[in-house]
């Protein structure tokens, strides 16, 4: 009887799997193996699922897609980033899962930033850094995205920056849009800046924090009259307002997000350290004149048009965005508010974002017979 006891403690004690002290420590042991193990968890298995990572001709350049989902017959959604040159390829594998078992998601690197930037030449990039041009390429994605899955419509959901390229394109081609959907949404460009900047401000003081107040009272007049923001300037103030959770709700920066770029599968060593070049390239080249953007003069969309809004977003002033959101009309209008979230809604609340879309989103092409039987 003892020996079947100590026969029995022996094999559940084994399936208990306790290590010794001595045994390897469990990976992953490096960024290789790291990507490997997520890859292979966000694998696209469903019998009718895309899995695509490709250079797709764009305004005469190679520029870089991925392209997921479940079944190919859902609909379309293109996210446009942020930025300008914030990509969100990169971090998609922690946000984007969900999306993918209800949307054929695509996320693009704009000419100038992340693998599309490591692409190309920058010297032959850089004359075309204007938003027009940024404007005609998501024209030109949009069209390639239709006539590749065979779709009358898409869905468009910008951020930030991709925001304003998002509604010129519900202003330019309603036709080719199921709606459009703004985070982040960028409306009257200097106003938000002058908002963030005092709200800033406000924090510093209420902090005692006497090295951020002296930093930004020496901005002050900032952001005035319209005029070009200087980057400098801009990059003290965004210090001081990510610091105060300005970007990210309750977090001093996005730092947990830049380093959830290191464990993109989409991205190689040399596509990481291209990113954050692309990154400063897209900046020095188009930041400046996107802060002198008014998009309040848009009264009227001829798409449904949803916004999700970050009720801490002083990035890009959420308040501002629901005040024009007040006065524009389009078809059907909602807005819709995070209430724990900051500048990066589909970070700080994948969960309420993903059951937003299904819920309020996906209808609209459900009722146009754009989705898999």
């Amino acid at each position: 009887m003892k020996t079947l006891i100590s026969a029995f403690l022996s094999i559940a004690l084994a399936g208990l799997s306790i290590p010794s002290p001595a045994s390897e420590a469990p990976g992953p042991h490096d960024r290789a193996e790291a990507v490997r193990i997520i890859a292979d968890l966000r694998k696209v298995v469903a019998d009718n699922g895309v899995e695509r990572l490709e250079a797709v001709r764009i305004g005469g350049l190679d520029q870089w897609v991925s392209i997921r989902g479940s079944d190919r017959r859902n609909p379309v959604l293109l996210m446009l980033h942020g930025g300008p040159g914030w990509v969100a390829m990169p971090t998609s594998w922690y946000f984007q899962r969900g999306w993918e078992e209800y949307f054929t998601v695509v996320q693009w690197d704009q000419r100038g930033a992340g693998k599309t930037y490591v692409a190309n030449d920058p010297a032959v990039v850089a004359p075309t850094m204007t938003r027009e041009r940024m404007v005609a390429d998501a024209e030109e994605m949009v069209a390639w995205l239709r006539a590749e899955f065979g779709k009358e419509k898409i869905f468009v959901l910008g951020h930030s920056w991709g925001s304003y390229l998002g509604l010129e394109l519900a202003q330019r081609r309603p036709e080719w849009l199921h709606a459009y959907i703004g985070i982040g949404q960028v409306t009257n460009a200097p106003e938000s800046e002058r908002r963030g900047w005092a709200w800033t401000l406000q924090q510093a003081q209420r902090d005692g924090n006497a090295q951020a107040v002296a930093e930004l009272e020496a901005l002050a007049p900032y952001a005035q009259d319209d005029d070009p923001v200087p980057l400098d300037s801009l990059f003290k103030q965004r210090k001081w307002l990510n610091h105060y959770g300005g970007m990210v709700h309750n977090r001093k920066g996005g730092d947990a997000e830049a380093a959830a770029v290191k464990l993109s599968p989409e991205y190689s060593d040399l596509d990481v350290t291209g990113m954050w070049e692309g990154n400063d390239f897209s900046m020095q080249h188009l930041l400046t004149d996107v802060l002198t953007l008014d998009m309040t003069t848009v009264r009227e969309v001829d798409v449904p048009l949803f916004l999700f809004l970050g009720r801490h977003d002083h990035n890009v002033s959420s308040a501002l965005a629901a005040e024009w959101f007040e006065t524009v009309k389009a078809p059907r209008k909602q807005l819709v508010w995070f209430e724990q979230s900051a500048h990066e809604v589909m970070i700080e609340e994948p969960g309420k974002t993903l059951v937003t879309m299904v819920q309020e989103v996906r209808p609209i092409a459900e009722r146009a017979g754009d989705l898999a039987p």
